[in-house]
């Protein structure tokens, strides 16, 4: 764990809001400023982190105006960042102390809080994968899946990311299956810890990047047949894990919508091949939805719905929303490899399947920002004019 504190030689201190769209709205701030005012009092922020497009426009679904909301750091979070300043996760609330209920760290404080009052604590491990290209392309040529020989182009950028990442507890970290793929394995922590470490890894990774000239790209599907993942690793120690997983396969086709925000997002569900949208469970089986992996103490569902554009504080939340109503209702999961469903493999499916079980398992508040965010993707989608359509316009010529 990370110390509660700021170290003495940081000097700037940036606030960071996890928003919808799976990135930080920040704010700097000198130490003492932050020290003498903020640790006390909060900062304030414009409401529309939590009611804006990827382009920084409000939704049209919001109307209760655009004042401040209060933001209050999480020392637990801070860590130093590669541009010298410090950063910290800041939990968002409302001038009466009230939480903000469509802030994706609420819903899931909110859902980790549910849990404590059953005597459950997950545990949770977070790993991304995400594509390093410059400008000639992406920095291997093809699949290196767990290679040495062929990442040489990366090694630079790799030796600085070792550096920069050590205070976020990496697990593990290698080569992937697609040109320019990469992964890292953030370590077991608790859920919040895991899920702040894992947008900071982002957020480190695509600095580290760019001093190399290169962009680190969590995109759903860099290209068609290939997919960038967010898998979570969840265990609860005394908790009924049959009822859980059986919630979680339940709910997971009603969930789609969070584990797919974006338009990209289901083109790597309709053609990676390990990214499986058929709702099964198996035993360490890569090709399920669901995979049972580790033994003993280290025995956990590993959940592959999730893209890497997904906003990792919703992924979990949902999770925990679904699998905490298996346990209350006793269900019982069905038998290995048996099919009992399947993700939403298009954004409108998705969105007519968000309404079904979101507001109960995740708040009216979430569930209706997530239906404006979708609606808006599918309206942008729908109106732009691709490459494809302009292939598709030659052939028809």
């Amino acid at each position: 764990m990370r110390p509660r504190s700021l170290p003495d030689s940081a000097s700037r201190v940036l606030l960071l809001v996890p928003d919808p769209h799976a990135r930080f709205a920040a704010v700097e701030l000198s130490r003492r400023f932050f020290d003498e005012e903020v640790l006390e009092r909060g900062y304030g922020l414009c409401t529309y982190v939590f009611a804006w497009t990827p382009e920084r426009e409000p939704l049209p679904y919001y109307s209760g105006g655009y004042g401040d909301l209060l933001i209050r750091p999480d020392l637990a979070s801070s860590v130093a960042l590669p541009d010298g300043v410090h950063g910290v996760v800041c939990d968002a609330g409302w001038p009466d102390g009230s939480p903000v209920r469509a802030a994706p760290r609420q819903v899931l404080i909110s859902q980790l809080n549910a849990l404590a009052d059953l005597g459950f604590v997950p545990s949770v491990g977070i790993e991304h994968e995400f594509v390093l290209s410059d400008s000639d392309g992406p920095l291997t040529a093809h699949g290196v899946d767990y290679a040495v020989g062929g990442t040489e182009r990366l090694r630079p950028l790799l030796a600085d990311l070792r550096e920069a990442l050590e205070p976020l507890g990496v697990e593990s970290a290698r080569a992937e299956c697609h040109p320019g793929q990469y992964e890292i394995v953030l370590r077991h922590r608790d859920a919040l810890a895991a899920c702040d470490d894992a947008m900071l890894q982002q957020l480190i990774v695509r600095s580290v990047a760019a001093r190399h000239g290169v962009t680190a790209s969590y995109l759903a599907a860099p290209q068609s047949g290939q997919g960038n993942s967010c898998h979570v690793h969840l265990s609860i120690r005394d908790a009924p894990m049959d009822s859980f997983l059986a919630g979680v396969l339940r709910d997971a086709r009603a969930l789609t919508a969070l584990w797919a925000p974006t338009w990209n997002s289901y083109v790597r569900l309709r053609t990676a091949p390990f990214s499986p949208r058929v709702l099964k469970w198996g035993v360490d089986d890569r090709t399920c939805s669901v995979r049972v992996a580790g033994h003993g103490d280290s025995s956990r569902l590993e959940f592959r719905f999730a893209g890497a554009d997904a906003q990792v504080h919703l992924v979990v939340a949902a999770l925990l929303a679904a699998g905490r109503a298996g346990i209350e209702e006793g269900l019982a999961p069905p038998p290995a490899g048996e099919e009992v469903g399947a993700l939403c493999t298009t954004p409108w499916e998705a969105l007519a399947a968000l309404g079904k079980r979101v507001p109960s398992l995740l708040g009216e508040e979430l569930a209706a920002q997530q239906a404006a965010l979708l609606r808006a993707e599918v309206d942008e989608g729908c109106d732009a004019v691709t490459d494809w359509q302009r292939r598709r316009g030659v052939l028809r010529a």
